[in-house]
């Protein structure tokens, strides 16, 4: 018989207990696991189910779809992953799983890092600047095209610029666009391409993994870009994937054909720009005849031209007015020169220039005479003033209360005012009003006054 219902528990609160106790676990509060996914499942809301599993062993895993926007791949059976997360019970069901917050390939991650790394260096040097970005031509004569000789991407690039604007001329530079040297043959092959006259170069490939991309996203290639004088469209994978070479190219394309689609209008659009111009051309000359004739008009119905004798006989009376004025100005500085000489011949000076001498010779002497006054007087005036100061520092002179009886005594060329730096037996100057002794102190006494 069953005892009190007391004793059991509900299952729910048995599975709340347990999750209780996975979440208040600190060490399950973040948890880093490897693993394969199996069992895949991505949810019409975004949500993403699946199983993590190694040799011997699995686990439910769950990444809800805020957590999602991280991811740079697209999760799928078989493939080996790195995640990060927690471990919690799924009360519902009383199985315990790991909540995935990041997830990434695994032996992805050093390149991911190394990719991060090479961006952030590469953008501080201001090679992804938009103030180095050269202009794309908008009717290009000559493309040169950098990727695989053979595959998709190239037949793609050439379709599109044949089927868009076939008047272009392009220009393979093969290389290898995967491996270990691809990059020095891209970077091979953008030197070489700067030899020949081109309009634009589209470098490139196909879609890939990371891996096989991974030539775009080398330092060499990044900097042989930006070292091109001649602009670069990247094309390199899909829309999705971005390459440090995207971020230093100076236009980025979606796809090789997309880059294609960028480097050259199509045959319609060109037409139509040209009927364009066309009709702004006719009407500009148009207007321009238009104008030109009606300035034809006015010349022609000008006064001047139906008349041109009074054009001649204004600039005749015009001359004749010059010539009057000048003879007028001729008449007048003749009557003034002539009035000078009159005044010079009249002067004194020239008829007893004897007189003009001793004129001159009596101002002279009196300026002569003031001179002499003035330069007696500032001596007078400056010899007072010297004897003066002479007095005044007789005055102040401290020898001059010797004559009085008083007198100076030194030690070592010091003036005493006090006994406290005397020895008996030291030696000591007195200066008196008239000469001076030598003195050894037998004795000292002190007083205060």
């Amino acid at each position: 018989m069953i005892e009190t219902e007391e004793k059991y528990l509900k299952i729910s609160d048995l599975n709340e207990y347990i999750k209780c106790m996975f979440d208040e676990n600190t060490f399950l509060r973040k948890v880093y696991l490897k693993g394969e996914i199996s069992n895949f499942k991505n949810h019409t809301r975004g949500h993403l189910y699946f199983t993590l599993k190694d040799e011997t062993s699995r686990m439910s895993a769950v990444m809800f779809y805020n957590n999602t926007f991280g991811l740079n791949f697209k999760p799928e059976d078989g493939m080996n992953v790195l995640v990060e997360g927690r471990i919690s019970c799924y009360p519902s069901q009383g199985t315990y799983q790991i909540y995935v917050e990041k997830m990434e390939k695994d032996g992805l991650g050093n390149l991911y890092i190394e990719y991060e790394k090479l961006k952030k260096k590469l953008a501080t040097e201001g090679l992804f600047d938009a103030k180095y970005k050269k202009p794309i031509p908008r009717y290009p004569k000559k493309i040169g095209i950098i990727t695989a000789p053979t595959g998709a991407a190239i037949r793609d690039i050439l379709s599109t610029i044949k089927r868009r604007f076939p008047i272009c001329e392009t220009i393979l530079f093969p290389a290898l666009v995967q491996g270990a040297s691809a990059a020095p043959d891209i970077v091979r092959q953008l030197k070489k391409a700067q030899e020949f006259d081109l309009d634009v170069i589209i470098c490139g490939r196909g879609g890939g993994s990371i891996e096989d991309l991974w030539a775009f996203n080398e330092e060499m290639v990044a900097r042989a870009i930006f070292a091109s004088k001649i602009p670069i469209i990247s094309a390199v994978g899909h829309e999705v994937d971005f390459t440090i070479a995207d971020f230093v190219a100076d236009l980025r394309a979606p796809t090789p054909t997309g880059a294609a689609e960028m480097a050259v209008p199509t045959t319609i659009d060109t037409i139509n720009m040209l009927n364009e111009k066309k009709i702004r051309l006719n009407a500009y000359i148009s207007h321009t005849i238009k104008n030109k004739e009606n300035k034809l008009v006015a010349l022609k119905n000008n006064f001047i031209l139906k008349n041109p004798m009074s054009l001649y006989e204004i600039k005749e009376q015009k001359l004749d007015n010059l010539l009057d004025q000048l003879n007028k100005n001729i008449k007048n500085k003749i009557n003034n020169y002539q009035n000078k000489v009159e005044i010079l011949k009249s002067s004194y000076a020239l008829k007893d220039p004897l007189r003009l001498v001793e004129k001159n010779k009596n101002t002279l002497q009196n300026q002569k005479d003031k001179a002499t006054n003035l330069i007696e007087n500032i001596l007078e005036k400056y010899n007072h003033k010297q004897e003066l100061l002479i007095n005044t520092l007789k005055l102040v002179n401290p020898l001059n209360i010797l004559d009085k009886g008083y007198s100076l005594v030194e030690k070592d060329g010091r003036i005493l005012n006090n006994t406290d730096t005397l020895e008996i037996e030291d030696t000591i100057n007195i200066k008196l009003g008239k000469g001076e002794l030598k003195a050894v102190v037998k004795e000292k006494k002190e007083w205060k006054i």
